[in-house]
């Protein structure tokens, strides 16, 4: 019972953050900052973020372990499958796609908005993800 809690606040922490930084605290960076501040926040928050949703990917995995004896071994397998593709997107934009990313935008070399374009397709299917996420924990 605790370790179901626990664990429906670990999917409610990563999915809500995801939603928050992602759909409300960037675009209203971008809206009220100059582009080049609003950047370095906004990058800053996104590396938080991925670091946050390795955290509760983690934390998920332990609780899907100890704390679902009572689950049909498909939703078990359903739930850890979730878990694992968004840390996979995770781990692409962060660590693939945010290197090549900084590396454009330093060589102007005009390819920034199309990863940017790759970056933020990979971040809708996460938040699209952390709801179903959600709703698999009831």
């Amino acid at each position: 019972m605790v370790l179901a809690k626990v664990r429906l606040l670990v999917a409610a922490l990563w999915a809500g953050s995801l939603w928050a930084v992602g759909y409300l605290v960037a675009p209203t960076l971008f809206a009220t900052l100059d582009r080049v501040l609003a950047g370095q926040i906004a990058g800053s928050m996104f590396h938080s973020m991925a670091m946050l949703s390795l955290g509760c990917g983690a934390a998920m995995g332990v609780l899907l372990f100890f704390g679902t004896r009572d689950w049909t071994p498909k939703r078990r397998r359903t739930v850890l499958l979730i878990v694992v593709a968004m840390v996979m997107c995770t781990v692409a934009s962060h660590f693939g796609l945010q290197p090549m990313m900084a590396a454009a935008k330093a060589a102007n070399d005009g390819s920034f908005g199309k990863l940017h374009g790759i970056s933020s397709s990979i971040y809708l299917a996460q938040s699209l993800l952390a709801g179903w996420l959600l709703w698999k924990q009831t």
